[in-house]
C-alpha cells in the first residue's frame, strides 16, 4: 500500500511539471515502466533509493503532521483491489498473536519497514498495537526552525534495506534484536544479526499472495542457517484479522 500511495502521490507531483516528468523516478512511473515496478517489487536498493529521494523532494518542508494527514486520507479513501478491504484491516493475526506473546513475555516490541518510516507511524498503533515510537524505517532528515519540524531532502542513515536494517536498528535501539522476522531477501542481513530468526514465506495465493521473486536467498539462508520458516500456506489457520 505504501508504494501505491508513493506511485500516485509522484505522479500527481509529476503531471504539471515537465522538467520533473522527464526525470527518474517519475519518467517510469508515469509510463507503466514495468521493469522499474518489478524492480521495486522486489525492493532492489537503486529503485527504492530513487522513489525515496522523489519523496523527500515532494514533500520537502513539510511538517510531519501535513505528511501524516496526507497518508491518512489516502488510506480512507483506497482499499485493496484483491480483497475489497481497506488497507489497514488487512493486518496478519499470527503476527498480532506474536507481538501480544513476546509482549506478555516482557520482550520490546519494534517493526522495521525497509520503506517509509513515516507512513507506517501514520497507523501502527490504531492498525499494529506498536507505538509510532517503535517503528524503524527508512526516513528523511529533519529541521527545526522557526519552532517546528519540517523534512528535509535527505535520508536519514541511508535506506533501511539489506545490511541497512540492522543498522538502523542498532543506531535505534543501541543492540542487535533477541529475535526477528522477516520474508525476503532484503531480510537477510537483519535475520542474521538476532539471536532467533523467523522467515515468513507467501505461498498462500489464496488467502494472500503467493510469490519467489526477491525472496529466494532469504528462503536458501533459512535452511543453511537453520532459521524457523513459516509457510502461510501450511502454517497459519489464518492470515488477516
Amino acid at each position: 500500500m505504501q508504494l501505491d500511495f508513493i506511485f500516485r502521490s509522484l505522479a500527481r507531483a509529476a503531471s504539471g511539471d515537465p522538467e520533473l516528468a522527464a526525470k527518474e523516478p517519475y519518467k517510469a512511473i508515469l509510463s507503466h515502466d514495468n521493469a522499474f515496478f518489478a524492480a521495486v517489487g522486489q525492493q532492489q536498493p537503486d529503485a527504492i533509493l530513487a522513489l525515496e529521494q522523489a519523496l523527500a523532494h515532494t514533500w520537502l518542508g513539510t511538517t510531519p503532521s501535513e505528511f501524516e494527514s496526507e497518508v491518512l486520507a489516502y488510506l480512507r479513501a483506497k482499499q485493496s483491489e484483491k480483497f475489497s478491504r481497506p488497507y489497514t484491516e488487512l493486518v496478519y493475526q499470527p503476527m498480532l498473536d506474536l507481538f501480544d506473546l513476546l509482549a506478555a513475555n516482557d520482550f520490546r516490541v519494534f517493526v522495521c519497514s525497509g520503506g517509509g518510516r513515516e507512513f507506517m507511524r501514520a497507523f501502527s498503533e490504531s492498525a499494529l498495537g506498536i507505538p509510532r515510537e517503535h517503528v524503524i524505517g527508512t526516513s528523511p532528515v529533519y529541521e527545526y526552525k522557526d519552532g517546528e519540524i519540517r523534512r528535509g531532502g535527505e535520508v536519514l542513515g541511508g535506506l533501511a534495506l539489506g545490511p541497512g536494517k540492522p543498522e538502523h536498528i542498532f543506531a535505534y535501539g543501541g543492540r542487535m534484536p533477541a529475535l526477528a522476522g522477516g520474508n525476503a531477501d532484503v531480510d537477510i542481513e537483519m535475520l542474521e544479526s538476532a539471536k532467533f530468526s523467523l522467515l515468513i514465506v507467501h505461498d498462500d495465493d489464496e488467502r494472500e499472495f503467493a510469490y519467489v521473486e526477491g525472496a529466494e536467498r532469504s528462503q536458501a539462508s533459512a535452511k543453511t542457517n537453520g532459521w524457523t520458516s513459516v509457510s502461510i500456506k501450511d502454517d497459519w489457520s489464518v492470515v488477516f484479522l
